[in-house]
């Protein structure tokens, strides 16, 4: 952490910030009729994730909003340590985003508690105007990424160039990998362990921010 680059944090929110991985639990709970064989196809990269998750969202009625929001709100739970890291983070002047592929219908409620700058949130919006959800996407891939992440992370951390930032990311699915790969220093868990492990890329372990905040203190030593 001594660098002489100004560090900026990218963290995922469904998985890391929080305990459950929301998207999947809501299909889990709200079973919209089709949404299994979407999910089959976007596991397995017959659809990319913009494609498969806006189209397990499409099949959620406008009117169930306030309950989706309610289910998540309820079940969800923030992960050890958040509000200890963010505290520290903000001594340390540290910017911190989240960088999320979930939805701000159920994000900015979550994180309103902790005071986060809707501008340091960047996640994909959800419209209910129309009779069933519509997902928005005001963070696409932008080259070199082609992927159709739907909210592109490694777009958004290329908004803050190497030779100018120390990046650090925190995440815990493969959907943060491509990330990792850019990252200077990588904070995983999960499945993204695995994939760090699996290619190579460096990376320390955590379960709670309690675990990343510890790492971060001794860097500074």
């Amino acid at each position: 952490m001594t660098s002489p680059k100004k560090t900026v944090i990218f963290c995922d929110f469904d998985g890391t910030i929080t305990i459950t991985d929301n998207i999947v639990a809501i299909m889990n709970q709200f079973k919209p009729a089709g949404y299994e064989a979407i999910v089959e196809d976007t596991i397995k990269q017959r659809l990319t994730l913009k494609v498969g998750v806006g189209a397990m969202f499409a099949l959620i009625p406008s009117s169930q909003k306030e309950e989706l929001t309610s289910f998540v709100l309820n079940t969800a739970g923030i992960r050890e340590g958040f509000q200890d890291f963010l505290h520290y983070l903000e001594a340390e002047n540290i910017e911190f985003n989240v960088t999320s592929g979930g939805m701000d219908f159920f994000i900015h409620p979550m994180l309103k508690p902790f005071g986060i700058p809707a501008d340091h949130i960047y996640c994909n919006g959800a419209d209910f105007t129309g009779e069933q959800m519509e997902i928005t996407w005001p963070n696409p891939c932008l080259p070199p990424c082609k992927s159709g992440c739907g909210m592109c992370k490694t777009t958004v951390m290329r908004m803050f160039p190497e030779e100018s930032y120390f990046r650090i990311l925190i995440g815990d699915s493969l959907t943060d990998f491509e990330g990792a790969k850019i990252a200077d220093l990588v904070y995983s868990r999960s499945h993204l362990t695995t994939k760090c492990e699996e290619l190579g890329v460096d990376h320390v372990p955590y379960e709670t921010f309690h675990d990343i905040l510890k790492d971060m203190q001794l860097k500074q030593e």
